[in-house]
């Protein structure tokens, strides 16, 4: 996708280092990072200057690669898998990516493996590209049902940012948003801020401007008015990890919009790869939800009077503060899952009959 005008993905291998757009910086700054070691991957999906379930699976398929390059040794490429693993642990594609990863790399042991590595990262990546391009042309067709009954610009309620900036290109559940923009189709996103890291403010809004698509802001909490005034059509939204039950673990405050969306009897939709599906875990209280360092809510940060980035307290000193990151919508909720081969409903059945 696009900023100002020139074409980009969020992550690729150039002049022998791994370069990713620092998301840490946006909206205020567009600046490149290079990744040069394995530790500069862990190191870049612990503090988020990538994160998205996709893009952090494809970060941490090039930070096998960046530790083949740096040891051939077997030990030290399986110490540095269990380092990526551990980084963050809600996002299941960061687990398939270095398993993908390390299973390609099985008994290799010679100045290939750098190769063989560094094009099955490329692989991994490729592969999400065509994924996420297939979401949008998936969940265009819902857009274009709407429209079609409508007649008018169709509202689109999502929460966070699953946009490309949180996969390789195209975004999972801005994909459909992209495609029926570029087909013509008048629509407007509602776009939640998403406290505490605000990455639906920072991030999906900043992408839908450069792509000129109408988008407003709102407060985490506006979303239910907005849809009791008749002002919302859809929701859609990403995901970190689905189970094989339908049951969706995403952004903190998802569920809460799908109770929304339920109540008001509103099609709420979740858009993702499979590499996103965890075939194993079968309760949902079992999936690791990461719990984040508790400045992430008492802190914010802006841009001050002489454009430069400020970091200032918002809580008093002494107040206590719960930073969970992720929370479970259970399948019941969800009108359906837009994936690349196609919609499903939210259960074991219908995910059976798209991926086995």
């Amino acid at each position: 996708m696009r900023i100002d005008g020139k074409e980009y993905r969020t992550i690729w291998y150039e002049n022998n280092v791994v370069k990713i757009i620092d998301q840490t910086k946006l909206p205020h700054k567009f600046t490149i990072k290079e990744l040069k070691t394995v530790k500069d991957a862990v190191h870049a999906i612990k503090t988020m200057e990538v994160r998205g379930a996709p893009l952090i699976g494809g970060t941490a398929a090039y930070g096998i690669a960046l530790a083949a390059r740096e040891n051939h040794n077997p030990e030290f490429i399986k110490k540095s898998a269990s380092e990526l693993i551990q980084s963050r642990p809600t996002a299941i594609n960061l687990k398939w990516a270095v398993d993908r990863m390390m299973k390609k790399l099985s008994g290799i042991n010679s100045d290939q493996i750098l190769d063989i590595a560094l094009k099955e990262a490329k692989g991994i990546c490729d592969e999400d590209v065509k994924f996420c391009e297939n979401i949008g042309i998936n969940g265009l067709k819902i857009i274009e049902k709407i429209y079609n009954k409508k007649k008018n610009t169709v509202n689109i309620l999502t929460h966070c940012n699953a946009g490309w900036l949180a996969t390789i290109n195209w975004g999972t559940a801005t994909s459909p948003i992209y495609h029926a923009h570029k087909k013509g189709i008048p629509v407007h996103v509602w776009v939640d801020e998403t406290r505490p890291r605000n990455q639906g403010a920072n991030l999906t809004s900043y992408e839908l401007n450069e792509e000129k698509i109408p988008n407003t802001i709102i407060a985490d909490n506006t979303g239910g008015i907005l849809m009791q005034r008749g002002e919302v059509d859809m929701c859609v939204v990403g995901t970190d990890r689905t189970l094989s039950n339908g049951d969706v673990c995403n952004k903190i405050g998802t569920y809460l919009k799908a109770l929304a969306a339920y109540d008001n009897n509103i099609p709420f939709y979740v858009a993702l790869p499979s590499s996103t599906i965890d075939w194993d875990i079968k309760d949902a209280k079992k999936i690791p939800i990461e719990e984040r360092n508790s400045e992430e809510l008492s802190y914010i940060e802006g841009i001050d009077e002489n454009n430069e980035i400020k970091k200032v307290l918002i809580y008093p000193n002494k107040s206590k503060t719960l930073n969970l990151a992720f929370d479970i919508t259970p399948a019941k909720y969800v009108t359906g899952l837009i994936t690349e081969k196609g919609i499903s409903e939210a259960s074991y059945n219908g995910l059976q009959k798209l991926f086995k």
